[in-house]
This record gives C-alpha cells, sequence and structure tokens, in this order.
C-alpha cells in the first residue's frame, strides 16, 4: 500500500529554535528512496515553503497557511481537477480569504476591544526576525501572507479572551502556535488535506495517510489522517489532542520525526 506523509515544519520537522531539519535528514532520504510523497502542511508561507522544498528535493503538493490554499505543481496529477488559479509553476486550491481582509477584521476588533493586535504586516522584517528566531531572508518570506494573518495581542488576560471570541464571531478562526496567534478564514488544515487524500486516492488507488505534528493547530490535519503522530515538544511533554489512535513519537522536533518515519516506512 502507498503511503503519504503530511507533515507540519514548525517544531516537528524543523526544530522550533534553530529551524534546523539535519535530524531528519536521513528520514527524509529514505522517503525520496522509496518515491513517498512529502506533503508540508504548515502555518508557513509559500514562499518559506519553497525554500525548504528546494532545498530537500521535494516536488509534492504542498498547504500554506493553516489551510489557506493547497498549491499543486503542474502535472503532478495525471488527471482534472477543481482549482481555483493557475500560475506558471502550480495549479492553487484556494480555502481561505485573503489576508487582506483577514487584517480589517482584526483591526477592527483592536478598536471596539480596546487591545493592541499587532500582525506580521504591522511589523517590519528586523523585528520579526528578532521575535523568532529567523534570519533576515526567511522573516522577510514569513511576511509575505496571502490568506491569514500571524498575531500578538497585547492587553489584559479578560481583553484578550473577549479579542478572541469576536475573532469567532466575525466568522474567522484562529490557532495558537506557541508563539502568535494565527487568524483565517475559510480553511483549515483538516480541509486541506482531506483534498489531497483524495486526489492521492485518484492517482496512487489504496493509500495509507501519516500526518506528524507537534500542537494544537495540527490537530485537524491529525484527525484526517490514518496515523496521526506527535512528536514531543521542548519540554519533553506531548501535546494533549484527546485522539484515540495518536503515536507518540520520543524525541523533540526532527529527532521524534525521524524516529516516527524509520518506525513507520521500514515496519
Amino acid at each position: 500500500m502507498k503511503k503519504v506523509i503530511f507533515t507540519d515544519l514548525d517544531g516537528t520537522l524543523l526544530d522550533r529554535f534553530s529551524y534546523s531539519y539535519d535530524q531528519a535528514l536521513e528520514a527524509i532520504n529514505l522517503l525520496h528512496e522509496k518515491k513517498i510523497p512529502i506533503v508540508f502542511c504548515s502555518n508557513k508561507t509559500r514562499v518559506e515553503q519553497e525554500a525548504y522544498r528546494e532545498e530537500l528535493n521535494i516536488r509534492d503538493p504542498f498547504i500554506v497557511e493553516n489551510g489557506g490554499a493547497i498549491f499543486i505543481p503542474q502535472d503532478y496529477f495525471p488527471f482534472p481537477f477543481n482549482h481555483h488559479k493557475t500560475t506558471k509553476d502550480y495549479l492553487v486550491i484556494e480555502l481561505g480569504i485573503s489576508s487582506q481582509k483577514v487584517r480589517e477584521v482584526l483591526k477592527r476588533i483592536e478598536k471596539e476591544v480596546g487591545c493592541h493586535i499587532k500582525g506580521f504586516g504591522d511589523t517590519n522584517v528586523e523585528e520579526i526576525a528578532q521575535e523568532t528566531g529567523l534570519n533576515l531572508r526567511f522573516a522577510a518570506l514569513a511576511k509575505q501572507r496571502q490568506y491569514d494573518e500571524t498575531f500578538k495581542i497585547e492587553a489584559t488576560p479578560e481583553k484578550i479572551e473577549l479579542a478572541l471570541d469576536k475573532i469567532e464571531k466575525a466568522g474567522l478562526t484562529y490557532t495558537y502556535g506557541g508563539r502568535y496567534y494565527n487568524a483565517m478564514g475559510g480553511g483549515d488544515k483538516g480541509k486541506a488535506t482531506k483534498i489531497l487524500i483524495e486526489l492521492y486516492r485518484r492517482k496512487l488507488g489504496k493509500i495509507e495517510t501519516i500526518g506528524i505534528g507537534d500542537n494544537q493547530n495540527d490537530i485537524p490535519m491529525l484527525e484526517v489522517v490514518d496515523i496521526p503522530v506527535l512528536v514531543q515538544k521542548p519540554d519533553h511533554s506531548w501535546e494533549e489532542i484527546g485522539l484515540p489512535n495518536v503515536y507518540k513519537v520520543k524525541g523533540i522536533g526532527p529527532e521524534g520525526w525521524s524516529r516516527a518515519i524509520q518506525k513507520l516506512i521500514e515496519s
């Protein structure tokens, strides 16, 4: 049975602090040898993910900005399917509204609540680099958001709770990835993953899907794969996600990622 890997990036395939994937290289090479697709499913932008895809020689579809859109390389699937736009390199399935519309909602809520919502759209590259540990190149790529907004709320706990409640009442969803909130409208990792699973089934027949993540914003993806996997967080704990069949692998970030791949692919 053909396998397909769906994976988060930050804190999973990539070290949460250094953004290194070195500990996962052996497992990535194993997947390449066995011609097993590696689908990024991350909060990262298209241009961020393209940089890692190039470095790791990955040519499979990828899901950006927590499910805002799916980018599928031209001619990857040998049949027509519904998509929203075509670029030079990709057929694009868009699930989320534009980041500009998301920012407009956040600005309105900021005024209503009387808090300070500071998004990547309001932050310069140097600040993003300093706060995230990204280098300047990747901080600039992280700013190029198309389908969501990454932000912090500076306010009392009560006002933060009120702002988050208003975000949901405005029809947006939000996730919290450990450093920042992300708000979007229309898509999530689960919806995007399900669409790709169906396309892979049409291409490959019977498949087994493996999803690897580390925190709450990966739950929608983990809920729809056959084998959900959690790697350890920096404190060596696993996120509590309430899935009965989750495989909790020992190892923080890419160390756990590599261990999971070796076990699940070679078993």
